[in-house]
C-alpha cells in the first residue's frame, strides 16, 4: 500500500504541477552539463560507467547475501539491508542520466522525469541519515543490553524501526515536493547537472518561494537533529560500556560493529559540508563545483560496500562461503 500511495502522490503532484504551469513553460528543459573536450568524452563516460557498475554489483551482492544466507538473518542485517538499497537509489537516480548527457550531448530533460529524479535524490539523502540512526539503535541494544537484546529486537520492533526510518524520510520529502505544486514555472533551464529541489524552484516565474526555502532548511535541520541525536546517544553509551568493561574481546566486538557506521556517517557529513562550501566560493572552476555536487551520490554507494565487506565479519564470512561453494560446483 505504501508503494501505491507513493505512486499516486507522485501522479497527483505531476498533475497539479501541470495545472500550475504557465503557458510559456516548456516540458523539455535544458540542463547544465560538464565542459568536456570531445577526445575525453568516451574515456570519462567509460570511467563513470565502470564506477556505476562496480557500485551496483557490490551493493546487490550485499543485498543478496542478506537475503540468501541464513547466518545473516539477524536484526542487525535486516536493518543494514536498507543501506545498500538506499545507496542503489542514490547512485541510480543521478549517475546514469549524467553519463547519458555526456555521451549523447543532448543536455535536455523531460520535466516529469526531472521531478522524479529530484525526488529520489532527496529521498536518498534523508535515507542515509535515518538508516544510520536505525542501525545505531540496534548496536546500542546489542552492546549495552546484551541479555535483553533478543527480547527487545523482536520482528515487531524491527518493523517499527525500519518503517519509522523510511516513513519519516518519505513523509518529509513528499511534503517538500507537495509545496512545489503551487509554484508556477516559466523558465526552462536547470542550473545543476542533475535535478533537485533548488533547481526546480529556480524555474519559477519570480514568485515568492520563501515558504519552500524555510521548509527545506527546517527539514534538513530536523533530519540532522534526529539522526545525530540518536547516534550520539547510542555511541556515547557504547563508549561508556567499553570503558567500564575491561574484557578486550568485548571492546573489540563493540568497535568492529560500530566503526563502519561511524565512518559512513562521517563521510556523508564531510562530503555534504564540502559540497555546500564549494558553492560558496566563486573562484572554484564550474566543472569542479559540478563534480563536488555529484560526490554526495557517488562516494557512499561506492565505498559503503567495501567498508561493510571488510569490517563486518559475518558478511565477509558469508561472501567467502558462497565463493567456495561456487568453486566446488564448477569443479
Amino acid at each position: 500500500m505504501c508503494t501505491l500511495d507513493l505512486l499516486f502522490f507522485l501522479y497527483r503532484y505531476l498533475i497539479m504541477s501541470v495545472q500550475t504551469l504557465n503557458q510559456t513553460f516548456s516540458y523539455h528543459l535544458q540542463i547544465a552539463s560538464f565542459d568536456i573536450s570531445t577526445p575525453m568524452t568516451y574515456p570519462v563516460f567509460i570511467m563513470g560507467l565502470l564506477l556505476y557498475l562496480f557500485s551496483v554489483f557490490c551493493n546487490l551482492t550485499i543485498l543478496l547475501l542478506i537475503i540468501t544466507q541464513r547466518t545473516l538473518h539477524k536484526p542487525m542485517f535486516y536493518i543494514l539491508f536498507s543501506l545498500p538499497l538506499n545507496d542503489l537509489v542514490g547512485i541510480s537516480s543521478m549517475l546514469p542520466r549524467v553519463l547519458s548527457d555526456i555521451v549523447t550531448q543532448t543536455h535536455s530533460v523531460y520535466y516529469p522525469t526531472c521531478v522524479f529524479q529530484a525526488f529520489l535524490c532527496h529521498l536518498y539523502g534523508g535515507g542515509v541519515l535515518f538508516v544510520l540512526a536505525a542501525m545505531s539503535i540496534d548496536r546500542y541494544f546489542a552492546i549495552c543490553k546484551p541479555l535483553q537484546y533478543p527480547s527487545i529486537m523482536t520482528p515487531f520492533t524491527l518493523c517499527v524501526i525500519i518503517s519509522a526510518a523510511w516513513g519519516l524520510d518519505m513523509a518529509m520529502i513528499l511534503t517538500l515536493f507537495a509545496l512545489q505544486s503551487r509554484v508556477k514555472r516559466c523558465k526552462a533551464y536547470i542550473l545543476n547537472i542533475y535535478c533537485d529541489n533548488p533547481s526546480l524552484l529556480r524555474l519559477s516565474c519570480g514568485e515568492d518561494v520563501t515558504a519552500n526555502n524555510i521548509y527545506g532548511l527546517a527539514m534538513t535541520a530536523v533530519m540532522q537533529i534526529i539522526s545525530v541525536g540518536i547516534q550520539l546517544f547510542s555511541y556515547i553509551n557504547i563508549l561508556v560500556i567499553c570503558m567500564i568493561n575491561r574484557q578486550s574481546d568485548t571492546k573489540s566486538k563493540a568497535l568492529n560493529t560500530c566503526v563502519a557506521q561511524l565512518v559512513t556517517f562521517l563521510l556523508f557529513e564531510c562530503t555534504s559540508t564540502f559540497v555546500i562550501l564549494s558553492y560558496r566560493f566563486q573562484n572554484i572552476p564550474p566543472n569542479t563545483q559540478k563534480l563536488c555536487g555529484m560526490m554526495i551520490y557517488l562516494l557512499l554507494p561506492i565505498i559503503n560496500p567495501i567498508i561493510y565487506g571488510m569490517k563486518t565479519k559475518d558478511i565477509r564470512k558469508a561472501f567467502f562461503m558462497v565463493v567456495r561453494k561456487k568453486k566446488i560446483a564448477f569443479k
